[in-house]
């Protein structure tokens, strides 16, 4: 049975989508989750796709989300998340990467020479830079309690053309970081892992397919509180050790610990 009472996490990106959706997953179990964002609301109840949306759709599941309104490009604001869970925690055991930045208008359906520079940057930024500056943070909290696991939110796009280069590009990149960061972490007990969600029902994607830019099949389309779920086995698992380092998809976790998605 998947319990995190008492665990600490913290999930980037989190204001909705996959983000939002590991929160949820997380706090299902018992998790303590800061998650972050830069969309707030002071409405009651919070307007959608908000990290105050977030903390309160995850809190009637359980465990406790605790929102920080924080921008992914300020290195500081991020190191002083990480000072304040070690403050009041004093201990860390789950970190996702999963903040990410989509360029407006959206890098697809065009060559890579017709998309403004720019999106180099926010795919490759705040997507890529953004997973390595929050792991810096985390490692050395993990690291003197010798256990903890880091996941790298990733996607296909690592392994094939989806989107853009732009966006193949910042997702291979995260799927060798987890590659890395499990070597350097081994000695320490820490270990890392990239996961891949596959026709994930985020807001983003649904706008798509009402738009008719992209199509889905509700049969086998996830919900983003799969991802979650699949976190949460993951970071319960004695064998974990035995995984880092590893490329894998919510499916194939989902396969492993025959977890249900709640759509």
């Amino acid at each position: 049975m998947i319990d995190l009472t008492g665990k600490v996490a913290v999930v980037t990106g989190a204001s909705k989508g996959i983000g939002k959706g590991i929160v949820e997953g997380l706090c299902e179990y018992g998790c303590t989750v800061y998650f972050t964002g830069r969309s707030t609301s002071s409405d009651l109840p919070p307007a959608p796709m908000t990290i105050d949306a977030t903390a309160a759709s995850a809190n009637k599941l359980g465990g406790k989300a605790i929102p920080v309104c924080l921008d992914h490009n300020d290195d500081t604001a991020v190191g002083a998340l990480f000072e304040r869970i070690d403050k009041e925690q004093g201990r860390l055991d789950i970190l996702v990467n999963n903040v990410y930045q989509i360029p407006n208008p959206p890098a697809m359906n065009k060559g890579f020479w017709e998309h403004p520079i720019s999106v180099w940057d926010d795919q490759c930024g705040v997507g890529l830079r953004g997973y390595y500056t929050a792991s810096v943070f985390a490692a050395p909290i993990m690291i003197r309690h010798q256990q903890g696991l880091i996941v790298n939110i990733s996607s296909r796009g690592g392994r094939g053309y989806v989107f853009s280069a732009s966006y193949g590009v910042g997702k291979a990149g995260v799927d060798r970081m987890a590659q890395d960061f499990a070597i350097e972490l081994k000695p320490h007990g820490v270990s890392a892992v990239s996961l891949s969600p596959s026709k994930v029902k985020t807001e983003f994607i649904l706008e798509m397919v009402a738009a008719g830019k992209m199509s889905l099949d509700g049969g086998d389309a996830q919900s983003v509180r799969l991802s979650g779920r699949a976190v949460a086995a993951l970071a319960t698992d004695s064998a974990l050790a035995e995984l880092s380092g590893h490329i894998l998809t919510v499916t194939e976790v989902q396969n492993r610990y025959g977890l249900i998605d709640p759509d």
